[in-house]
């Protein structure tokens, strides 16, 4: 099925030089990524293209492949949310389509946790949840703070209208987002499924900054910022930025910035380069640690509390760290 595909392709097409339409599903512009011949602009050999019912991208000069999801995550992120939620809705995102995550924006009034959900806490030890959680060793005192639900899209339209089709519609851990105050402004559902194409959907009920975390921080102590929730879990006065477009600028807060160990992805290099420009502490992991996240790092029989507070810098030592750590 090609038609959201289209859409967001022609969406695209103004950020794209030299874009043509050159039948149908077929679009011609210059590569992004190696920006074609840099002695002929008019030189175009990226194309969008049918395989199997779905578009994908590919650079006839430098080589890069992306299906239309990841080229839009790279490219033009504000799309690819919308993109996901379309896909999504029309039950039409594919095993072969790498997603991960979507934010509906809205703007229902929020509201205090709602009665029809039950706590990780409270479940049996042989839940499904309760297992995957444990087996992740994610803290039991923090149990209490995550949720369970059967039918994930059933319960979200109670909540919003946001589902037209309820196919497919399966259990899912829900990560809530909280206020100060305990209102609820958004969630993250986490499937339970190994496989899923959607591991981790966020369902947006007003317009805010996708935080976790903030109803359960001292914010006179330092903050410290995680990538996702249950790595947060793990570190005292933590909060985690649920989605990468997060703005944390109107927070009066002593940061800490602590992103993943990724020294290959250059997202993550940029993140914690800005960080440091702006002044902020972060977290440079030594090389001696091989896995990726806080998490990981538990599961591996490491103390990331601890090699956070040796591994934090900031100014010209957080420059020159990153130097030396990164691999891009």
């Amino acid at each position: 099925m090609t038609l959201v595909d289209d859409l967001y392709i022609n969406r695209l097409s103004i950020r794209l030089e030299k874009f043509k339409r050159v039948k149908s599903s077929l679009y011609n512009f210059r590569c992004p990524y190696c920006g074609d011949s840099q002695k002929n602009k008019n030189k175009a050999r990226g194309y969008f293209f049918q395989v199997n019912g779905r578009m994908v991208f590919k650079c006839h000069n430098c080589g890069i492949g992306k299906t239309t999801a990841n080229f839009l995550k790279e490219q033009a992120p504000d799309l690819y949310s919308e993109y996901q939620v379309e896909k999504y809705r029309r039950n039409s995102t594919g095993k072969s389509t790498t997603v991960e995550k979507f934010t509906v924006p809205d703007t229902t009034p929020h509201f205090k946790k709602p009665d029809d959900l039950q706590s990780i806490e409270s479940l049996n030890i042989v839940h499904p949840a309760k297992k995957y959680l444990l087996n992740r060793k994610i803290p039991e005192s923090s149990l209490s703070r995550i949720y369970y639900v059967d039918k994930f899209k059933k319960w979200v339209n109670t909540k919003k209208k946001t589902f037209d089709s309820l196919q497919n519609d399966r259990p899912r851990i829900i990560i809530p987002l909280i206020r100060t105050d305990g209102t609820w402004f958004g969630i993250q559902g986490r499937s339970l499924a190994p496989h899923a194409t959607l591991r981790y959907i966020t369902i947006m009920f007003e317009d805010h900054q996708k935080i976790f975390g903030l109803d359960s921080i001292n914010p006179e102590d330092t903050v410290y910022v995680t990538e996702g929730p249950f790595d947060s879990l793990f570190i005292d006065n933590s909060i985690a930025m649920c989605g990468s477009d997060v703005d944390l600028s109107n927070y009066d807060y002593r940061f800490v910035f602590v992103f993943d160990n990724e020294p290959r992805n250059r997202q993550i290099v940029t993140k914690i380069a800005r960080a440091a420009e702006q002044g902020h502490k972060v977290v440079i992991w030594p090389k001696t640690v091989k896995v990726k996240d806080i998490n990981d790092m538990v599961l591996a029989g490491l103390n990331p509390s601890a090699i956070i507070k040796d591994n934090t810098f900031t100014g010209l030592e957080a420059k020159l760290r990153l130097n030396n750590w990164k691999k891009v």
